[in-house]
């Protein structure tokens, strides 16, 4: 048993049952920045030589000043690439996942044959052999407090914190040293180049070196690591874009709010919103050429990215408009 593996970013299924452009839709599907980090000129030896042990070297310094972390750091093909790995390095045995949250970590966690169980909070998590928590969390955008995280004892605990980024004070990546502790970073999300497929996993150093021999050589492509450790030191750039993002998620639940939805939860990259009914919600933003994310497990909740330029924000702001004009 492999659980339901769908997935935000399937503009495909879009088109099939709307029609349209791919370059007509806007694709708030995902919790990627829609205005990403401005991508350097390259080198070409980036591009055609293998990456090498220096390029890979001032990535992991790079990282390891943005997380403020004297942990041993692991560059991966994204976060995902880390979640696909991190289940063969114990058990298998029983794995608890504060739920309901993002579905890889079931899924993959299984495919490696543990028993996977979900939970409600953390403090639920005690006895098993490994925890998961997503934090902040995806779709709910529930924030767990890092101390309690810190007070888990437990043979290994992972956290995912793919959308951590824009709420730093949230992230135990200075902690990730501890044994039994693995803190997933994502880059694509908050740097809104999700196609680098560039993320990190941060813990002690043997847990690092096993993944490492697991993600085998060039885990991470020339040209990410050039993009990475660019962007990685641009604090200018990292401030500007999470006072922009707050300020977007609350023009956003702002419009949500006219149109009668109610917050549900979400982060700076994401909201998620009680609609009533998510399926008549994602259809009438769809005739807009918009793309939102519904949820197998709910049939009220809908999670929209925040648009980007000032011409996906007319677009959803018409949207919006003729949602209220159709329940009056």
């Amino acid at each position: 048993m492999t659980g339901v593996r769908d997935h935000g970013g399937d503009l495909d299924r879009a088109i099939a049952l709307f029609g349209g452009d791919p370059d007509a839709w806007i694709d708030l599907s995902t919790g990627i920045n829609r205005i990403p980090y401005p991508v350097p000129d390259l080198p070409p030896r980036a591009w055609q030589a293998l990456p090498t042990d220096a390029a890979i070297r001032d990535l992991v310094n790079a990282a390891r000043d943005a997380y403020a972390t004297d942990a041993a750091i692991v560059p991966l093909a994204g976060a995902q690439a880390a979640i696909q790995l991190f289940p063969y390095l114990d058990g298998p045995g029983r794995a608890g996942i504060l739920s309901p949250t993002y579905n890889e970590h079931a899924a993959a966690l299984r495919s490696a044959g543990w028993a996977v169980e979900p939970v409600r909070s953390a403090e639920d998590l005690a006895g098993f052999d490994l925890g998961v928590v997503v934090n902040p969390n995806n779709p709910d955008g529930q924030r767990t407090n890092p101390q309690l995280l810190k007070d888990l004892a437990l043979p290994r605990l992972v956290i995912d914190e793919s959308f951590a980024d824009a709420d730093p004070a949230l992230s135990l990546a200075s902690a990730a040293a501890h044994p039994g502790r693995l803190v997933l970073r994502s880059f694509g999300k908050f740097y809104g180049l999700a196609g680098l497929r560039l993320g990190f996993a941060l813990s002690d150093a043997d847990t690092a070196e096993r993944l490492r021999a697991r993600a085998g050589p060039w885990a991470v492509s020339g040209p990410s690591l050039a993009i990475g450790a660019a962007a990685l030191r641009d604090t200018d750039w990292q401030a500007a874009t999470r006072r922009r993002l707050a300020d977007d998620a609350r023009r956003l639940d702002a419009l949500a709010a006219r149109a009668g939805w109610s917050l549900a939860g979400g982060t700076a990259l994401f909201r998620t919103y009680e609609t009533g009914d998510a399926t008549a919600a994602q259809d009438g933003l769809a005739s807009h050429r918009i793309w939102t994310r519904r949820f197998p497990y709910s049939p009220t909740w809908l999670r929209l990215g925040l648009p980007g330029e000032s011409h996906e924000w007319a677009s959803i702001e018409a949207a919006f408009d003729a949602l209220r004009r159709a329940d009056r």
